[in-house]
């Protein structure tokens, strides 16, 4: 299984993060709603300072049109109550203005003191059903307007979509001064993957087996390097680990005991992004699995029974699970984004277990950040150490 080049590959390090469940998407038993866990400020703030508590390293704060609660608006209140985790928030390119967006990306990342990092999204908006290549061409757009906004004193922009002039772009100068915010994507089409290999920082994936995840990572590579480009990489994984192998797929029995398929089908259909590649190939990562729901060792599928998006969860012991992110990071895979069911059952789980076994750091910025191997602390110049 050969290895791509990576941005950060004398890192010793992994940057390992926590999913902030903001989109309705916390149960006990899939599929089954819970009232006590569902997504509210004071539900999804506990799940972000229990993580930082456990020394995640970063958050996803993802986005619904749907269900849930408003990201950027989350994160900000989050600044106040938090001191050292970074917050990874998905941003909908052409939702807003992307002047307005690079001003309000800045503020946020004033606020947090250089503790912003975001995921880029170009999915289609309500009542909306654009061209995949239009899409990515908006998304291309959007973000070389906000670099522009945050490298340089004026924008001035003329594209096939948007068309700016002469604006200052002092409001917009964000608080990391090296390039701003760290950009992560996923995506899966010819589009997707142009891009992330043009304009993005960390390609995130979704679980599936390791060959089609190497081949995946050398699919991106390609693109990257048409443009004289290195990224790193990142998964995007569910989370199921016990002291015993025994207990941890117990586990994963329990909480899919109540699915109703028929309700779980629901689920997925009413995401917005259900008919994305993506979600195609987590569906046929299902159907690859054996009658346990295991694709591979430790990679568990049931998950996406009930479930659009990452579908699929690593399932073991402690030495196991550790095993298994070794074996990825040998790969190349610098970034985890974990989660797990209950949020802040799961995340004490592996934040007590797995935690103390694993050298994290925050990854460091293609503009020059500084890799971290301790707490990330803000300096004067906007770069993290």
């Amino acid at each position: 299984m050969s290895v791509v080049p990576i941005t950060s590959p004398d890192l010793d390090a992994c940057e390992v993060s926590w999913f902030g469940a903001l989109c309705s998407d916390d149960y006990q038993f899939l599929g089954v709603p819970d009232g006590d866990l569902r997504s509210s400020w004071a539900h999804c703030s506990d799940i972000v300072k229990r993580a930082e508590g456990h020394g995640f390293r970063n958050i996803l704060c993802p986005s619904s049109y749907q269900v849930g609660q408003d990201t950027l608006s989350f994160v900000a209140g989050c600044a106040p109550i938090t001191e050292r985790i970074n917050f990874l928030a998905a941003i909908r390119c052409g939702e807003m203005q992307p002047v307005m967006l690079a001003r309000t990306v800045a503020t946020l990342d004033h606020m947090l003191q250089g503790r912003l990092t975001l995921n880029v999204i170009s999915s289609d908006f309500p009542g909306e059903v654009a061209d995949s290549a239009y899409r990515y061409r908006r998304s291309h757009e959007v973000v070389e307007i906000l670099r522009q906004a945050w490298t340089q004193d004026h924008i001035e922009y003329h594209g096939d979509i948007y068309h700016i002039s002469k604006i200052t772009s002092d409001p917009a100068r964000p608080y990391q001064q090296n390039g701003g915010p760290l950009l992560y994507f996923g995506g899966y089409s010819p589009d997707a993957l142009e891009l992330c290999g043009a304009q993005c920082d960390v390609y995130l994936m979704w679980p599936e087996t390791k060959e089609m995840l190497a081949k995946r990572m050398q699919d991106v590579h390609a693109h990257a390097e048409r443009h004289g480009r290195t990224l790193d990489y990142g998964l995007r994984v569910h989370m199921i680990v016990r002291d015993t192998e025994a207990e941890a797929r117990d586990y994963a029995d329990y909480i899919v005991s109540k699915l109703d398929d028929e309700y779980g089908k629901l689920i997925r259909d009413r995401a917005h992004d259900s008919i994305s590649l993506g979600v195609a190939h987590q569906a046929r990562a299902r159907e690859l699995a054996d009658q346990f729901g295991y694709v591979e060792p430790h990679l568990w599928t049931g998950i996406g029974r009930a479930r659009s998006g990452c579908g699929a969860a690593l399932v073991g012991s402690v030495d196991q699970v550790c095993s298994k992110i070794e074996e990825y990071r040998a790969m190349g895979i610098r970034a985890f984004i974990f989660s797990g069911y209950p949020h802040l059952d799961e995340c004490d789980h592996f934040g007590t277990k797995v935690m103390p076994e694993l050298k994290t750091c925050s990854l460091p910025h293609a503009y020059g950040r500084v890799p971290a191997t301790t707490p990330a602390t803000p300096l004067g110049n906007g770069v993290r150490r």
